[in-house]
């Protein structure tokens, strides 16, 4: 009798330790999660509110640039969750057939930004802010010539990052294409070959690689998000809207405008946060979970100095993901436009 006893209370035990398994998530079954390096730390936000709110695991974000990602992901790296501000970075093009999932939900808006350190400035920094902050108010077009001229002359160190893999430098390289449109005669690459080759550009594979440099001195400007550089403590100066891609009614404007990748021509769009599940991913119904939950607390990005949509929007190919037809037909989720 003891002996069945003994054997009863050893079946119990692994009974308790195989629902523990199962019914408590552990680090094995934490969601994967991947975002562009400007927004690691929004991202970490949301979660830790979703773990949080419903307890399902999940460790913190990946950082990198968007397109490098991107690429990654399709040559097989575990991703549940892939974050990132362009929609190109979820193309055949970087995730190919196999992670291809034709969609993703933009939460929250943000622009680019000429950041730079307020400890490390000297008269010609001084100098060279004044006359954007004067151009800005006035948006006077000789004032504005005057300041790129001198950012691009050879006399400042600009950082830009890698257009191949980070969005961010990508966009970069569009606005001096659009700032050469409009304060150059209309010539679209003449602020980008002057600033390389008066020796002024400082490039790394993410504007998150160029902060510290900017930090110490050893560049003087930095092409990043709005949010970015409120997020790492830096001052910076605000572009107009035809430069600084943060206004989505001028969309079919920065359209006009692209940049040579090494994956191919990408034209200029708004800056958006997306959020998408690769396809073929695990932990699917983890996945949804957590997208929808960035859907419904996108209020937290404001925090970081993002500007929430009233609504997110959906964008896809074909057919939307089923989990989110609910959100669509109620209109709590906008349809934005084609991959």
């Amino acid at each position: 009798m003891r002996k069945y006893r003994i054997v009863a209370a050893a079946i119990i035990v692994i009974v308790l330790i195989v629902s523990v398994y199962f019914l408590i998530p552990d680090h094995k079954q934490s969601l994967v999660v991947y975002s562009a390096d400007a927004y690691v730390g929004e991202v970490n936000a949301l979660i830790s509110g979703f773990h949080n709110s419903t307890g399902l695991a999940g460790d913190t974000s990946i950082g990198g640039g968007s397109f490098t990602i991107g690429h990654e992901i399709g040559n097989g790296i575990p991703a549940n969750i892939f974050f990132s501000v362009s929609r190109s970075a979820y193309s055949h093009q970087y995730l190919g057939s196999k992670y291809y999932s034709g969609w993703a939900v933009a939460l929250a808006g943000d622009s680019l930004v000429l950041a730079y350190s307020g400890s490390h400035l000297n008269a010609a920094d001084a100098s060279l802010i004044n006359n954007f902050s004067a151009a800005y108010r006035s948006n006077n077009t000789s004032l504005f010539a005057n300041a790129f001229g001198s950012l691009t002359s050879g006399t400042f160190k600009v950082g830009i990052s890698n257009a191949s893999s980070d969005p961010a430098g990508l966009r970069a390289y569009i606005s001096l294409e659009i700032a050469g449109y409009m304060y150059s005669g209309g010539n679209e690459s003449y602020y980008i070959h002057r600033l390389t080759s008066n020796d002024g550009l400082v490039s790394a594979s993410s504007a998150a690689d160029l902060v510290a440099p900017l930090e110490t001195g050893q560049v003087s400007f930095l092409y990043i998000y709005r949010s970015a550089a409120i997020s790492k403590g830096l001052d910076y100066i605000t572009l107009p809207d035809r430069l600084n891609f943060g206004n989505y009614s001028m969309a079919s404007f920065y359209s006009n405008f692209s940049y040579q990748t090494q994956t191919g021509v990408i034209h200029g769009f708004p800056v958006y946060l997306y959020v998408s599940i690769p396809a073929n991913e695990s932990l699917v119904s983890e996945s949804q979970k957590f997208v929808e939950y960035s859907m419904e607390n996108r209020y937290l990005l404001a925090d970081f100095g993002m500007i929430t949509m009233d609504k997110p929007m959906i964008f896809y190919n074909n057919t939307p993901p089923s989990f989110l037809s609910q959100y669509i037909k109620n209109e709590s989720l906008l349809y934005g436009g084609n991959m």
